[in-house]
């Protein structure tokens, strides 16, 4: 198997010379690296190609990388049936970069790149309808990036006698614990509720 995918690596890169940075397999799946700019191009030749022929969008999903100057992975997933192959495509990008949308192409990518906007901000050029599909009304943030807060500072609930959505102030109802970290093993310096009656007489 991975003789025919590092052939098909080689047929791609040879034929989209400039467009592909680079390709491996990984875990016996072809991936290939290539410029926001020529995502497009690169999946309409993956689509079009008769030693492709990825037809079947699976899904794009982001990955974030806060430590890089360009955050982002959004990460492609095609599926050839006639070929019986797996492609993954890769695209870096940060907050301003645009990569352009393949709904046009692939029609199934229209929620994926909402989600992929919502859940990190990843800004699709082209899209027919790019707004949030997962977070609520006024939602602030993107919260599937590394530094989005764990807690927030309001929370979102239906209210039954005012028939609405209404915003609150986050409420903790118990209170933090201490942890102090030490292993299980080497036991704590302190002598832990019920320990006493563990003591040989």
């Amino acid at each position: 198997m991975d003789e025919s995918l590092k052939e098909l690596g080689e047929h791609i890169a040879a034929a989209l010379k400039g467009s592909v940075k680079a390709w491996s397999i990984p875990a016996g799946q072809l991936t290939i690296e290539v410029e926001a700019a020529d995502i497009l191009k690169v999946l309409r030749f993956l689509h079009d190609d008769p030693s492709c022929q990825f037809w079947s969008f699976i899904d794009i999903c982001g990955v974030d990388y806060p430590q890089r100057k360009k955050r982002f992975d959004v990460v492609y997933h095609l599926l050839s049936p006639k070929q019986n192959q797996r492609i993954r495509v890769k695209v870096q990008a940060d907050e301003q970069t645009m990569v352009p949308s393949c709904v046009e192409l692939f029609p199934g990518a229209n929620w994926f790149e909402r989600e992929a906007y919502d859940l990190y901000g990843i800004l699709f050029t082209g899209h027919p309808d790019l707004r949030r599909i997962l977070t609520d009304y006024g939602f602030e943030g993107h919260p599937l990036r590394k530094d989005f807060p764990l807690t927030g500072f309001v929370e979102v609930r239906y209210d039954d006698e005012q028939k609405r959505v209404i915003y609150e102030p986050v409420r903790l109802p118990q209170e933090f614990r201490n942890f102090d970290f030490l292993s299980p093993w080497e036991g704590v310096e302190y002598v832990l509720p019920g320990d006493e009656k563990a003591k040989a007489p």
